[in-house]
């Protein structure tokens, strides 16, 4: 068998056994059936009516286990995202991974200061610039929430700063429902109208859900009218353990995907085949010393993954990510654990690469080294192939105890096949030394200053982009 027909093994991670996920799964199923959640639009309220679901207590429902598990047979297990141009870009299913940053950083640090300050658009026309050209970011988020626009109408600048920068795939955030609806309008301009938008979706919507048993109005609104729209999204209840949730990892995990299942359910009954994608991360718990909810604690790692995997549907992942407040070492060391955990456990669309402070400050010298961590793990996930090319028996008792691979074909061959570092240092001291001595950090923020000079993403044309200017300038009356 030749080394390209040889089937390599991948590194996969699991924390959580099959008997586990099913316990966990019951768990779930017992919460919507006995505990039930509440959901504060009508027209939710109204699905649940139609399929046999009466509410208590105004707004209290009970879902049975049956209607969630037939649910689960409808959503597709695998949601296809598209780039700008219409070709086919993630699939996202099984244990594919891909990366991109994430959301609404309200600070960021300049990377040409060094100084944290307040982010502004020019901030997310920078992120979304960079991220087009990183090689190992596959997906696109705004990043930053500017403060020099309309703030009813901020998620709409940010919406066209994506467009208009980026042809990678996008997943949006927006406050309101009226939001969500003006930037389905706006990619459909960009794609040329609704059936396409729709039968090649290059954007995907990360919804925000209060907790997993409290279904705010704007979610619920924007679920419903995604799913008839054909438009994928991730369905993301918040949970913070020991406030909105048991303190356990497991039993926030709980809480968290029952609520998610909650949107399972409403996306099918709006729209079977609907693309809903769950949440593949979960068991947040609130650091009872500072009141803060840790991005990158080790206790809530894959177990989400585990779960979704075991459900069989795709997943929104968290990953990247730092407490720190810094570009300094505790930033790079959580970015890359989380990363190696996300990846080796399958998390499909991991996002929030190059946040810090616990998601409220980002930085794209931070998110050009998340890059180059991924590039690593792109060369540590594959299995390694063993065959008479790989080990060449015959080369090795040639060259024999007292010769060398440098001047043979073999290494000519292969040698590029190895990884090399674009951003980490190999150099020896003197050469680190000759090339200015610069640490990561600041090697990191002359890249992002380097593709801002001279990466060039493809625009618009002048007609989409007016029509697009058109939906923020409505916004902002």
């Amino acid at each position: 068998m030749s080394s390209n027909e040889e089937m390599l093994p991948t590194v996969q991670f699991r924390r959580l056994a099959d008997g586990q996920c099913q316990q966990l799964y019951w768990n779930c199923l017992e919460i919507l059936e006995s505990t039930g959640v509440r959901l504060y639009a009508p027209a939710a309220l109204e699905l649940l009516r139609k399929a046999g679901v009466l509410p208590t207590d105004g707004n209290r429902v009970r879902i049975p286990h049956g209607m969630v598990e037939k649910a689960l047979t409808t959503a597709p297990s695998q949601v296809t995202l598209y780039d700008r141009n219409g070709r086919r870009a993630l699939p996202v299913a099984g244990h594919r991974v891909f990366y991109g940053p994430g959301s609404d950083c309200l600070h960021v640090i300049d990377h040409r200061t060094g100084k944290r300050r307040t982010a502004v658009l020019q901030d997310v026309v920078e992120a979304v610039t960079v991220a087009d050209d990183l090689p190992h970011v596959g997906f696109v988020m705004c990043m930053f929430l500017p403060h020099d626009v309309s703030q009813e109408a901020v998620d709409r600048h940010q919406m066209a700063a994506m467009l208009a920068h980026t042809t990678k795939p996008i997943m949006f955030v927006t406050n309101e429902f009226s939001g969500c609806v003006d930037a389905i309008a706006m990619a459909e301009t960009v794609a040329g109208g609704a059936e396409a938008l729709q039968q090649r979706p290059f954007v995907g919507c990360y919804v925000n859900v209060t907790t997993g048993l409290i279904h705010n109005e704007e979610a619920l609104q924007k679920l419903l009218f995604l799913a008839e729209k054909g438009i994928p999204f991730a369905y993301v209840p918040s949970t913070q353990g020991g406030v909105t949730a048991p303190v356990t990892p497991a039993g926030a995990l709980a809480v968290s995907q029952a609520g998610a299942l909650v949107g399972v359910v409403l996306s099918q009954l709006q729209r079977e085949g609907a693309p809903i994608i769950m949440p593949g991360w979960g068991g947040n718990m609130l650091d009872m010393r500072t009141t803060v909810q840790p991005y990158a604690d080790p206790d809530k790692q894959a177990l989400a993954a585990d779960f979704v995997h075991w459900v069989g549907l795709p997943m929104f992942g968290l990953a990247g990510c730092s407490e720190s407040k810094l570009v300094d070492q505790q930033a790079g060391i959580e970015a890359a654990l989380t990363l190696m955990s996300a990846t080796l456990s399958g998390a499909n669309l991991v996002h929030d690469l190059g946040y810090l402070e616990s998601g409220l400050t980002g930085s794209l010298a931070q998110l050009a080294i998340c890059d180059e961590i991924v590039d690593w793990l792109s060369h540590f996930m594959p299995g390694v192939a063993v065959n008479e090319e790989t080990v060449p028996l015959d080369l090795i008792d040639a060259v024999g105890p007292d010769g060398d691979y440098l001047d043979s074909d073999h290494t000519y061959d292969h040698f590029r096949q190895r990884w090399y570092p674009s951003l980490f240092e190999r150099d020896n001291y003197d050469g680190w030394l000759g090339q200015g001595g610069h640490s990561l950090a600041e090697r990191a923020a002359v890249r992002v200053s380097e593709i801002l000079a001279e990466h060039q993403p493809e625009p618009l044309p002048e007609t989409v982009q007016q029509t697009i200017q058109a939906i923020v300038k409505q916004a902002e009356k």
